[in-house]
């Protein structure tokens, strides 16, 4: 049975490393998505370092991608930046495949 239990103990452990890569991944993502939106919204230094940290905390209300898309499309039309919800999804595809980069290279 120790045999079992090792496999057992191994894949839980993989799961558990693959989930805490993902999370680091989806947060460094919308860190990047702030950066991004912060410049578009003509937002610098202090400011948009607070802002990336708002989009970073808004993916907290809700699983998925809506809240961060919502966060930002709500921004932006408040600040009257001319984007489209095309786009903005697409930065968000793109940078996911940043952050999944550096995040494995900083591994």
């Amino acid at each position: 049975m120790s045999a079992f239990d090792d496999r057992k103990k191994g894949q839980e452990s993989k799961f558990a490393h693959d989930q805490d890569m993902e999370f680091k991944i989806m947060v460094r993502r919308n860190k990047l998505m702030g950066e991004w939106a912060a410049e578009l919204m003509g937002k610098t230094g202090e400011d948009a370092e607070a802002y990336a940290k708002e989009v970073v905390i808004a993916d907290l209300e809700e699983k998925g991608d809506e809240d961060v898309f919502r966060k930002i499309r709500g921004d932006f039309d408040s600040q009257n930046v001319d984007m489209s919800d095309h786009r903005i999804r697409r930065q968000m595809e793109e940078l996911l495949a940043t952050a999944r980069q550096q995040i494995i290279a900083s591994k």
